[in-house]
């Protein structure tokens, strides 16, 4: 097994450290190579491919981290073609919480959460994804 060096907030090492304990983790490697496998196979799920989905992506950041909300709006922009709804709104006292409405594919919906994931200075990405063709009448039009 290879041996990787990552940099991480001391923070966000507590937090995993503290997890591993509670959890019954060996040790953050472990917590970390399950949190990485989680995270490649979010989009993996062949029942989504090839199909119209709607995403819904929340993104948190710091009121006074400006690099992240231009980065929303190149992003917002950049992936016009799928995002059919953005909302901005302050939450609490310092920070901003960015909201997209996506329709598209998975290929595009998942290049978009990992630009967001990417993006330097997010506290959180959350989002959610179903088949548009899943629900309601259009689901019993086939």
């Amino acid at each position: 097994m290879s041996v990787v060096s990552v940099s991480m907030p001391e923070e966000l090492l507590e937090r995993i450290d503290e997890f591993a304990d509670d959890h019954g983790y060996t040790g953050r490697s472990e917590v970390v190579r399950e949190a990485s496998r989680t995270l490649l196979g979010e989009f993996e799920d062949k029942r989504l491919e090839g199909r119209e989905l709607m995403g819904v992506v929340t993104v948190l950041f710091d009121y006074e981290t400006t690099s992240v909300e231009e980065k929303m709006m190149h992003l917002r922009h950049e992936h016009e073609g799928i995002v059919t709804a953005n909302f901005h709104s302050h939450v609490g006292g310092h920070h901003c919480m960015e909201l997209f409405v996506l329709e598209g594919s998975l290929e595009e919906i998942s290049a978009f959460v990992g630009q967001i994931r990417a993006t330097k200075d997010t506290l959180t990405v959350d989002y959610s994804v179903l088949p548009v063709d899943d629900f309601g009448p259009l689901a019993d039009m086939s």
